[in-house]
């Protein structure tokens, strides 16, 4: 399909569609298709694959939290196209764990999976950084992090520099 033969009014009601069949599909939930995105690859790769606890997402309105492992192990999950996570809202350094692991997935400009990483509390407390303009901690992925996180996933035809 070639979407340049399209007009922008065509273009804007696929996408709403696009938008609906993904909702329909369970794939998103909100309208925050980057973090949704990233919570089904995250979800689906660990359910999918051996060794790793499966998960099952909560309730979009809890904090803090995205999924719950099959252990009871609670995750944040956050999703990135560029070399920072998004804000963490109402953590503080000094806080107990909020959860027991960070997800953090970093998807390229298509949205495709390009590599899943696991921090664990001490790991996520370690790397956090105040980001002042929001007043909330955020996360630089940096090779230091990348060398003391767990790499789930790399898509193999994907150079690791061009990673994290």
């Amino acid at each position: 399909m070639n979407l340049k033969e399209f007009g922008d009014e065509e273009l804007l009601n696929m996408y709403g569609e696009f938008i609906s069949e993904l909702k329909d599909r369970k794939i998103i939930r909100t309208k925050n298709i980057v973090g949704d995105l990233g919570e089904y690859f995250a979800k689906e790769h660990y359910n999918k694959t051996s060794g790793l606890p499966n998960l099952l997402l909560t309730d979009k309105s809890t904090r803090n939290i995205d999924a719950v492992s099959n252990k009871g192990e609670r995750y944040s999950i956050k999703t990135t196209t560029t070399a920072t996570t998004g804000t963490f809202w109402e953590i503080d350094k000094d806080m107990e764990k909020v959860f027991e692991y960070l997800i953090i997935v970093k998807l390229n400009d298509c949205y495709e999976l390009e590599q899943i990483l696991e921090l664990d509390w001490n790991t996520f407390i370690k790397y956090i950084k105040i980001n002042k303009r929001m007043n909330a901690y955020m996360i630089t992925i940096t090779k230091a992090l990348v060398k003391d996180s767990k790499i789930i996933y790399t898509k193999s035809n994907v150079k690791q520099n061009k990673l994290f």
